[in-house]
């Protein structure tokens, strides 16, 4: 009779990490190596960093999660989410980060975030996110106290919302501020972010039901 092989060993998980900080990153891979759920195959600087790694690897070889930063030296962790959103095969992505604000969270879930996870809490919540993430869960924190998005604007942006609310063009904001209508558009993405809404018409509804 042939001899046991022992107890089947599962799959371990496949962990990108992108980290500006290179001791953040040694430091995941150490307590990855340590939980034995987990292998870290790849880690890189940047979003840009990543993608070409990635796409280099081939669809042969995908990867489940990617452990991001949000604040990174190339774009942001919008931005990668974004373009990792238009892959063939996607990893699922956790943000873990130290800017940890109602902006960031509620872009975080919009553009397809499965977890967030702040870098003060303990080592334990992220392994349980990426785990989590893994299984096809999301994990936000509960805590985070979410503010009414218009409480969040400025003077500025609240004009800038009753003239859309008032029918105003770009054109005619730009000249009723004195800007270009370029600036205009860079101001109305910032307000439909800070609603948390894609448009005009769902920025002038949000604000005439308040």
């Amino acid at each position: 009779m042939a001899a046991s092989s022992g107890p089947h060993r599962p799959t371990p998980i496949t962990v990108a990490v992108i980290d500006k900080n290179p001791l953040v990153v040694r430091g995941l891979d150490q307590m990855l190596r340590e939980d034995g759920r987990f292998e870290l195959v790849m880690s890189a600087p940047d979003g840009d960093v990543f993608l070409a790694e990635y796409a280099a690897r081939g669809v042969a070889a995908p990867i489940d999660i990617a452990v991001s930063g949000w604040v990174m030296p190339k774009g942001d962790g919008r931005s990668l989410l974004r373009r990792i959103n238009e892959m063939a095969n996607p990893p699922k992505v956790v943000i873990y980060t130290g800017e940890l604000s109602d902006m960031t969270l509620r872009a975080a879930v919009r553009e397809g975030a499965a977890a967030l996870v702040h870098k003060s809490e303990p080592p334990e919540r992220l392994l349980q996110a990426i785990a989590a993430a893994a299984a096809g869960a999301r994990d936000f924190p509960a805590a985070v106290r979410r503010q009414a998005p218009m409480t969040t604007l400025t003077k500025r942006e609240n004009e800038l919302l009753a003239s859309l609310a008032g029918g105003a063009t770009n054109n005619k904001l730009a000249e009723d501020l004195g800007v270009s209508v370029n600036t205009v558009k860079f101001h109305l993405r910032n307000l439909y972010e800070k609603l948390d809404v894609k448009n005009r018409a769902q920025a002038v509804a949000m604000f005439l039901s308040e």
